[in-house]
């Protein structure tokens, strides 16, 4: 099986190669997304393997199935961008990681959590340029407070052993509710209304597109903070920096951006940036935004790596997919 790998960074190729003793594929690195002008790439491979921010539409597919790609590997959990339908009603299964290391993405919230309430990129800077004034620094416990979990999966339920861990209160939000001890479920209203941090850790499908938006916003309090390690799309990125400026909520820290591709995995420091957005939520005091990288421990990547070449080997060997979306 001759795989192309796409939108490939260092940090891939070091993990699929030490992944790939066990397999024996032969692999492609490139380092362009997979998109309507870089699908020829694929030309000869059997499986093409894009990344989360790659888009893989009608017009993709139709070019992989004309050069002979008989499967789509995503190495990733999310596959919003894969119109699977359609590549299946072309005979080429779609398959994805749906579990890499939950607890990689969990950590990295309450990470963004912690800087933000206790401005810690703010005092960094200071001491940097030796300054160590404590003034504007002032930042609050979370013991004590209520943590609103929007999807309880696997990413959310480790989430919630953090929260606790940090004597929080949890409310949960979910279509489909579980059984968690000490994990109040509620409906989407009450939780905003009544938590002091609102983390989302659920997939991004038609339904839920911007299910944080001016309405949802307006329901939070003003004390409140907003993470998002999901998918950018469940926030109205507007409606937030509106909110913002308003004072409507006290900060947000965000891993995803609805408009991301294209930005978030490049440098753009000699270039800037076009998107106005977010440029300005980039500026905020209150606000703290990392590049996508709520996954990259090398814990998870090897999970990637291995789960991924797994997929493969199972399409190569005629058995059942475990892992395709359907």
């Amino acid at each position: 099986m001759k795989i192309a790998l796409f939108d490939t960074k260092s940090y891939d190729k070091s993990h699929f190669e030490e992944a790939n003793k066990d397999f024996g594929f032969d692999i492609i690195y490139l380092e362009p997304a997979l998109n309507e002008r870089t699908a020829i790439l694929a030309r000869g491979a059997d499986v093409v393997c894009p990344f989360v921010n790659c888009t893989v539409n009608k017009a993709v597919i139709d070019t992989l199935k004309a050069e002979g790609v008989k499967l789509i590997a995503l190495r990733s959990a999310g596959y919003n961008n894969t119109d699977y339908r359609y590549a299946l009603s072309q005979g080429i299964p779609v398959v994805r990681v749906p579990a890499y290391s939950p607890h990689a993405v969990a950590e990295h919230s309450f990470a963004l959590l912690l800087a933000l309430v206790r401005k810690l990129t703010h005092a960094y800077v200071r001491t940097r340029e030796f300054n160590f004034s404590l003034s504007g620094l002032v930042g609050i416990d979370l013991f004590g407070k209520t943590m609103g979990i929007v999807g309880t999966g696997k990413i959310g339920r480790a989430a919630i052993d953090i929260a606790k861990g940090f004597g929080m209160k949890v409310l949960a939000y979910d279509p489909y509710p579980r059984e968690i001890e000490g994990v109040e479920y509620t409906d989407l209203d009450t939780l905003l209304s009544a938590s002091d941090v609102v983390s989302l850790y659920c997939p991004l499908t038609k339904d839920n597109k911007h299910l944080i938006g001016r309405k949802t916003l307006s329901d939070m309090k003003d004390s409140a903070y907003l993470i998002n390690t999901s998918r950018g799309g469940l926030i109205d990125s507007e409606a937030l920096l509106e909110a913002l400026k308003e004072r409507k909520i006290a900060g947000a820290a965000l891993d995803v951006y609805e408009e991301e591709a294209g930005i978030f995995y490049t440098d753009q420091s000699d270039t800037g940036i076009e998107d106005d957005t977010l440029a300005r939520l980039i500026s905020m005091p209150n606000v703290i935004i990392t590049s996508h990288q709520g996954y990259l421990t090398k814990e998870a990547l090897m999970a990637i790596s291995n789960t991924t070449l797994n997929n493969i080997k199972e399409f190569a060997d005629g058995k059942e997919l475990t892992n395709q979306v359907k």
